[in-house]
């Protein structure tokens, strides 16, 4: 089994993470190790479901933050094992998972080793299948398994963010819009009716439309509507009967799931619409006191997560939540995928004096 060392830097932390290979459905080699790092830390109780590792505090603080990252990746692409480059602008760590999301896992797993005394109750949870269908991820099994375990003031999501913080998140929604024909052979199109061909007014609407930006609390949310894919036809020599668009509408956390699917009927008037995916989102929370405190000990000007993370999953809790981790998001999944060094280290240090005694 993998052994990893707590007392490294976060970087070698980082490092030794990402050169253990845990694509979402291959975590347990990963969460062996992680477990077997935090099972002998005597300031921590420690709890296992499945992958899903939890380690918590118990100082009787009048307040609780739980502090998480998933272990999992997408696949790989020859970009493991990880591998340090100095360019122009810096240091980087280069690799799969060093954005997404293993850098703030480290940050995570080397502060809960280290701050044996902080001032707010931790909950430290890494969990699997982040990267995957929403009913199979460790957050959304661990919460019907050990709900109590949720029980917080406020959370933290080691999402990248670019070391910034990215309060709530937009919801996302994913419908599918159908047309229908009749099938006939293609030297006699005119005896049958192409669905396809019908399909044209869906993608005018799609092109013609202008996304809405939402304020909420203080922040502005960029909506999106996009197709993502699109089938239909037969055979090369047949008219086609069917036809479907797939369709992601990405909405501000001010609306319901109810709402979006709403709008996008609306939208797609005519047409018939079948909702297949939905999460909601997750409102700012950023006037939690503990928030406040948050954002002041690392000196960090809110924005928004237009990408949908689990800090939905605490907010639909009661709990406010944000996202904050070292890496560029739009790097995250990407064969380029690279961590800036002194983003670790930046992390690191705001979470260590936010949560450290003064």
């Amino acid at each position: 089994m993998p052994v990893l060392d707590l007392s490294a830097t976060s970087l070698d932390l980082t490092r030794a993470l990402c050169d253990i290979p845990s694509v979402s459905g291959d975590e347990t080699a990963l969460a062996d190790a992680v477990h077997a790092a935090v099972q002998g830390l005597d300031h921590l109780s420690v709890h296992r479901d499945g992958d899903t590792i939890v380690a918590r505090t118990d100082r009787s603080r009048p307040q609780r933050v739980v502090i998480a990252g998933h272990i999992d990746t997408v696949p790989i692409n020859a970009n493991v094992p990880s591998r340090l480059v100095t360019e122009d602008a810096g240091a980087y760590l280069w690799g799969r998972g060093t954005v997404d999301m293993k850098a703030g896992v480290a940050v995570q797993l080397k502060l809960a080793a280290e701050l044996t005394d902080p001032r707010i109750d931790v909950t430290w949870m890494w969990y699997d299948h982040e990267e995957v269908a929403a009913d199979l991820n460790g957050l959304h099994r661990l919460a019907q398994n050990r709900p109590d375990l949720f029980a917080a003031d406020f959370a933290i999501l080691g999402e990248p963010s670019d070391g910034e913080v990215e309060g709530g998140c937009n919801g996302t929604l994913r419908v599918v819009v159908r047309t229908t024909g009749v099938r006939a052979h293609s030297a006699r199109a005119w005896i049958g009716e192409n669905a396809i061909h019908k399909a044209a007014p869906i993608l005018q609407r799609l092109a013609e439309y202008r996304p809405r930006e939402v304020a909420v609390e203080g922040l502005v949310y960029r909506e999106g509507l996009n197709a993502v894919r699109i089938a239909g036809g037969v055979a090369s020599n047949v008219i086609p009967d069917a036809c479907e668009v797939e369709v992601n509408y990405r909405f501000a956390p001010s609306h319901t799931v109810a709402e979006a699917l709403e709008h996008v009927r609306n939208v797609f008037a005519g047409f018939e619409v079948e909702q297949v995916d939905a999460s909601a989102g997750a409102r700012p929370g950023l006037d939690a006191p503990l928030a406040q405190e948050f954002l002041a000990a690392v000196g960090a000007r809110p924005r928004p997560k237009y990408g949908w993370t689990d800090v939905a999953r605490f907010s639909a809790l009661g709990i406010p939540a944000v996202n904050y981790g070292p890496g560029d998001p739009h790097l995250a999944h990407h064969d380029q995928e690279r961590v800036p060094v002194a983003q670790i280290a930046a992390v690191e240090a705001g979470l260590r004096a936010w949560l450290s005694p003064s």
